[in-house]
């Protein structure tokens, strides 16, 4: 994700509101290959944009890629709207630019994603610089005004300690200290472009379910690994699988912090004896 900050940071250089809003445009199909913006609601869209692209297949598609890792962190769920509508503006009679309450919201909820990754904010992305209500922009949903709030939800925090061959002692501490405790197998394997990409493979498994809902736990627990990718980057081998006991407690602010993590070896009969002890007798 490192690679993929530095090339977006370098492509937003130039001020998003150095386009001329008077400048002559065309309309194109939004191509396949565009899948950041395939699904995004129109299929036609505008040249140039308002990073000033002109070159579909040359500047639009590739750079618009250059964002995916940040959308599969689910920072927010108008991110996609918000970067689509620059990068692919829909095709109308009128320029439609995102509003800055739209940015603003945006930007609150993943600039600390970009935070985690030693970048701030874009400057060419100033929500200062785009049009408030009262003019013709694209604005927030109010379905998403409070989106999530009930969730729990990953966020960037310090690495948690990795603990080889635990004692039994050790493992069974940690499920009663903390909220919550999963067998999770994490995978990671490199992209084309050299990218890591980390997934989840088949099911999660609950040792300690505490605020962890059955159907979300798995994407959250991927998309902890796209936030805190260093310590992902630290701790999951590139390709191969490894099985996993993470435990972790929730917040006050409503985010989930992982805390203890085992790596569960076949020769680990410390890890499963803790599991039964756990499961008969709890602490």
């Amino acid at each position: 994700m490192a690679a993929f900050l530095a090339v977006s940071l370098v492509v937003l250089a130039c001020p998003l509101m150095a386009f001329d809003l008077g400048q002559s445009t065309r309309c194109v199909t939004i191509p396949n290959q565009m899948k950041v913006c395939k699904d995004v609601g129109y299929s036609e869209m505008r040249l140039p944009n308002f990073l000033g692209h002109s070159n579909l297949e040359g500047e639009v598609v590739p750079r618009s890629e250059d964002w995916r890792p940040l959308l599969q962190t689910g920072c927010h769920p108008q991110a996609q709207a918000f970067l689509c509508s620059l990068i692919a503006p829909v095709c109308l009679d009128a320029f439609i630019q995102p509003c800055r309450s739209l940015c603003v919201a945006v930007r609150d909820s993943c600039a600390p994603v970009l935070a985690c990754q030693g970048h701030p904010w874009p400057e060419a992305l100033d929500c200062d610089r785009l049009p408030a209500e009262e003019d013709m922009c694209l604005s927030p949903h109010a379905k998403f005004s409070h989106f999530a709030k009930d969730l729990p939800k990953p966020a960037c925090q310090r690495c948690p300690s990795v603990d080889e061959a635990p004692a039994m002692e050790t493992v069974l501490d940690a499920f009663c200290r903390h909220d919550f405790a999963v067998t999770a197998k994490l995978h990671r394997h490199r992209l084309p472009s050299g990218e890591p990409e980390f997934q989840i493979e088949g099911r999660v498994e609950f040792i300690r379910q505490g605020p962890l809902l059955p159907y979300d736990t798995r994407h959250l627990l991927h998309q902890w690994l796209l936030i805190n990718c260093r310590c992902a980057s630290f701790l999951v081998r590139p390709g191969r699988s490894q099985l996993y006991v993470l435990t972790g407690s929730a917040q006050p602010d409503g985010t989930l912090a992982l805390t203890r993590v085992f790596p569960w070896h076949r020769k680990d009969a410390n890890v499963a004896l803790a599991i039964r002890k756990w499961k008969h007798h709890r602490c």
